[in-house]
C-alpha cells in the first residue's frame, strides 16, 4: 500500500499514538483534554498525504528539502504554523514541539512498513514523507520562535509599564526628603534615590521603546514647532551635571526652529552623547556640533579614542548589542541607545551614519517639517 492511501486510513491509529505521546510532555500536557493534544495533528497529516499523492519537480523537491515549499495563498497559516502557535500557547517549549514530530514520524513510518508485510515499502514514498515531515518542522519552528518571541516583548512591555508608578512613587517620596532638610545623611541617601531612580526610567523608557518597535509599532513622535538649540542646550547641561569630570561641547547657532519631538529629539542626543564618553578618550572632549539651512538640520556627535573595528560598524545599531568594553564598565546599559537613537531618527523621517577613525562621529540629518510615521 502507498503511504498517502496507508496515512488516510489509518488516520485514527496513528492519531492515538500523538496523543499518547503528546499527554508525557509535561507539565504543559498535564491539563489538557484529548481535542488539545491531538491539536491539527489531523491536518497536517492531511496534508503530508495529499504532498505524497502530488506529482513534484526537481526544484520543488529541493525547496521542500531547504523548508521552503510554497504556501497557499488563501491560507494565511498552514497547520503546522497553527499548530506550533497554539503550543507556544500552551506552555510547550520548542525541544517538546520537536519531539512531536520525531515521534510522528517515527510512528507512522513503523505502522506503514509493519503493514506492509511482505509488499517492499515504496522507498520513494519514504523520501517525499520525510521531505514534507522536513516542511513541516521548519514551519512549526518558525512559528512557534515568533510566537515565543511576540509573547516576550508583550510581557516586558507590561512590565516596563507597570514598574513605573511605583518608580516614580520612590522618586517623588526621595525628592521630598530632599526638601524637607531632615539632615545631611537622609539628604544624601535621597540624592542617591534620585539619581538611581533617574538611571532606572531611563532603562524602562529604553525597554519600552524597543517593545514598541519589536511588536511593530515604531517609535512614538509627536511634532510640534520647537528650538531644537535651545533644546540641545538643556540636555547638554543635564549631561554635564550627570558627568561632572567629563567636557562637553555644544557648538549650535543661537535658534535653530524646526517642526520635531523636542523629546524625542534630546533622548536622541543623549544617547549619543553617553555612548561618546562610555567609548571615548577620558582626557578629550565629546563635541555636540548643529548646521542647519531651509529644510534640512544636521548635528554630530563627536568623540577622540580607540576606532570601532569596521566589521563592527554594520551592527552597530542592531538591538541588544554592546560594546566590548561594556561589561567591565561601571553602570547599567541594555544595549538600546543607539537602537533607540536610530529609531528616533526614522521616525522623524530622518537618517543617522558613523565613522570611526582618528574620532569616532555620529551624524544624524532630518528633515526641517518632521511627520510621525508610526506605523513602519
Amino acid at each position: 500500500m502507498r503511504l498517502a492511501d496507508f496515512i488516510v486510513r489509518d488516520m485514527e491509529r496513528i492519531l492515538t499514538q500523538w496523543e499518547a505521546f503528546a499527554v508525557t510532555l509535561l507539565p504543559a500536557a498535564a491539563s489538557m483534554d484529548a481535542l488539545a493534544l491531538r491539536d491539527h495533528a489531523r491536518p497536517l497529516l492531511e496534508a503530508m498525504a495529499a504532498d505524497l499523492s502530488t506529482p513534484q519537480t526537481p526544484e520543488a523537491q529541493s525547496q521542500k528539502a531547504w523548508g521552503r515549499a510554497p504556501q497557499l495563498a488563501d491560507a494565511p497559516h498552514t497547520a503546522a504554523q497553527t499548530h506550533a502557535i497554539l503550543r507556544a500557547q500552551s506552555g510547550f517549549d520548542i525541544n517538546q514541539l520537536a519531539a512531536e514530530y520525531r515521534a510522528l514520524r517515527a510512528s507512522v513510518l513503523k505502522l506503514w512498513i509493519d503493514d506492509c508485510q511482505a509488499e517492499v515499502p515504496h522507498f520513494d514514498d519514504i523520501i517525499r514523507f520525510n521531505e514534507a515531515m522536513d516542511q513541516a518542522i521548519a514551519e512549526s519552528v518558525r512559528s512557534f520562535s515568533a510566537e515565543v518571541e511576540r509573547s516576550r516583548n508583550l510581557f516586558l512591555g507590561m512590565l516596563g509599564h507597570d514598574m513605573r508608578s511605583p518608580l516614580q512613587t520612590i522618586q517623588a517620596t526621595a525628592s521630598y526628603l530632599t526638601r524637607i532638610n531632615a539632615g545631611e545623611g537622609v539628604s544624601t541617601a535621597a540624592d542617591r534615590l534620585i539619581r538611581t531612580g533617574a538611571r532606572m526610567q531611563t532603562l524602562l523608557d529604553d525597554l519600552c521603546d524597543f517593545n514598541r518597535t519589536q511588536l511593530g509599532l515604531g517609535i512614538n513622535i509627536v511634532p510640534a514647532d520647537v528650538d531644537l538649540a535651545a533644546i540641545f542646550a538643556d540636555e547638554t547641561d543635564q549631561l554635564r551635571a550627570a558627568h561632572p569630570d567629563r567636557q562637553i561641547v555644544l557648538q549650535a547657532p543661537a535658534s535653530l526652529r524646526g517642526v520635531w519631538d523636542g523629546p524625542r529629539l534630546q533622548q536622541l542626543l543623549g544617547n549619543l552623547v553617553v555612548n561618546a564618553i562610555s567609548y571615548g578618550a577620558h582626557d578629550r572632549p565629546v563635541w555636540v556640533t548643529i548646521t542647519g539651512d531651509e529644510t534640512d538640520v544636521r548635528f554630530e556627535v563627536r568623540n577622540a579614542g580607540a576606532a570601532i573595528e569596521p566589521a563592527l560598524l554594520p551592527r552597530l545599531f542592531d538591538p541588544l548589542q554592546r560594546g566590548p568594553e561594556a561589561g567591565t564598565r561601571r553602570g547599567t546599559n541594555l544595549g538600546l541607545g543607539l537602537f533607540i537613537a536610530r529609531e528616533i531618527a526614522a521616525a522623524h523621517g530622518g537618517t543617522i551614519d558613523v565613522r570611526s577613525d582618528e574620532e569616532t562621529v555620529f551624524t544624524v540629518s532630518l528633515p526641517r517639517q518632521a511627520v510621525a510615521q508610526r506605523a513602519r
